[in-house]
């Protein structure tokens, strides 16, 4: 093997620190011959991609790069033209890497190898391909949630996928594609909802005025053999303040925190026995000026003891089975010393507006000391922060020995792995 471009440099920064003195080294940064410029490592390594010009790669075979015995390799950078990296494992002595995601149909990619030999002398290669077009017709869509604007510190990022996926390798392959990132970056993880929906949310809630965006690498992307990734929309949200509202059902009291400083605390009544107001916390899902609120929407007879037929204003909803804090002008007597509703949290007119006037989608409302059941975690809104965030991190289909789940780089970052 011939290493002579880099043995010329080696030789000329000798020369040089002989006649002119160690203060005039003109080779290198920092005057050592190793940190020249990197010779040209083609005769060091092999790389199993296409090396006919015009040939294209098949998408569904992994890339693999070796070194001989006289180097080792010590990073592989994958990526395509359109930004999606390639993920991979190198083995610990660096003699091998091979890719671990799959290659994207009709893609053009760039393959760089960094070397070193015997001699801690650096060595690159450069490899570009093409990848044959999809087999398949049949794409996967993903639609993501929200839709764009400001949300709470609260809020949690869907994915909608138009096709079920149920193979947990399948999951890994969609799931490693979609991305969340978020300045500042905030240790998060997906958990699986369904075959068919995906939760996003970090291990703490969001930090205020944080800046989140969301997007799909799965097109081309090879789910399984008739299953391919299609296009999707990328999302941006950011978050505002962080609003918590917290109702103490036996106190019968709202405590209205902003960035963990009490703004306002105000009588409330919630569900009396019966229709206990659920335990646990929720996020805001929407407001509603006026909402006519009936009993039998709930299950409630219509002529029974129970039943009832109201207008409501100032109607804050936080399940979809119709829990809201709102107005309750017939109950302001029972607010702040008992629970007389039928599982809302109701306050006065004037409180019930300050409260709409200051809570967003996204928001927090957490209500303790309730004799209800706990929120359910999916299904009826949001109650993703219920789930402890070890038993969240078993929702992923990438679930690692990392506590706090991969960070955006590890998704792309090449680190050594005995193999």
């Amino acid at each position: 093997m011939n290493h002579t471009p880099r043995t010329r440099t080696v030789v000329s920064c000798a020369l040089l620190v002989t006649v002119l003195g160690a203060g005039f080294i003109a080779c290198g940064s920092d005057g050592n011959p190793l940190s020249a410029q990197p010779y040209d490592a083609a005769d060091l390594i092999s790389f199993n991609g296409p090396a006919d010009a015009g040939k294209r790669a098949d998408p569904d075979k992994p890339l693999e790069v070796t070194v001989d015995d006289e180097g080792r390799i010590t990073d592989v950078t994958a990526q395509d033209s359109t930004g999606r990296y390639v993920t991979g494992e190198l083995t610990a002595d660096g003699s091998r890497w091979h890719s671990t995601s799959p290659l994207a149909a009709n893609a053009h990619y760039t393959v760089t190898v960094s070397t070193e030999d015997d001699d801690g002398a650096p060595g690159r290669k450069v490899y570009t391909f093409d990848t044959s077009k999809p087999s398949g017709k049949k794409r996967l869509n993903v639609t993501f949630g929200p839709d764009a604007g400001q949300y709470g510190v609260g809020q949690p990022i869907t994915a909608q996928l138009d096709q079920e996926v149920r193979d947990k390798a399948q999951r890994a392959v969609v799931e490693r594609a979609l991305r969340v990132d978020s300045t500042p970056a905030v240790p998060g993880s997906w958990y699986w909802v369904s075959n068919k929906e995906l939760h996003y949310r970090p291990k703490e809630y969001w930090p205020v005025h944080a800046s989140i965006e969301v997007h799909s690498n799965l097109d081309g992307v090879r789910i399984s053999d008739r299953l391919w990734g299609g296009k999707s929309k990328p999302l941006r949200i950011i978050t505002g303040e962080k609003i918590e509202a917290v109702t103490d059902a036996s106190a019968h009291q709202l405590t209205f925190y902003e960035n963990g400083k009490v703004i306002n605390q105000v009588p409330v009544t919630t569900g009396k026995p019966g229709y206990e107001t659920r335990n646990g916390v929720k996020v805001v899902l929407e407001k509603q000026y006026f909402v006519r609120m009936r009993g039998v929407t709930v299950g409630i007879a219509e002529g029974s003891s129970d039943s009832y037929d109201l207008p409501v204003y100032y109607a804050t909803r936080v399940t979809w089975s119709g829990e809201y804090v709102h107005a309750a002008p017939w109950s302001v007597g029972s607010q702040g010393y008992a629970n007389v509703s039928h599982g809302c949290t109701g306050m006065s007119t004037g409180n019930a507006e300050w409260f709409f006037d200051h809570i967003h989608e996204g928001d927090i409302v957490r209500v303790v000391n309730s004799n209800g059941d706990p929120m359910e975690p999916f299904g009826n809104g949001f109650g993703d922060w219920n789930v402890d965030w070890k038993k969240w991190r078993t929702g992923s289909a990438l679930n690692t020995d990392q506590p706090d789940g991969p960070t955006p780089a590890d998704t792309v970052r090449l680190r050594p792995t005995a193999v």
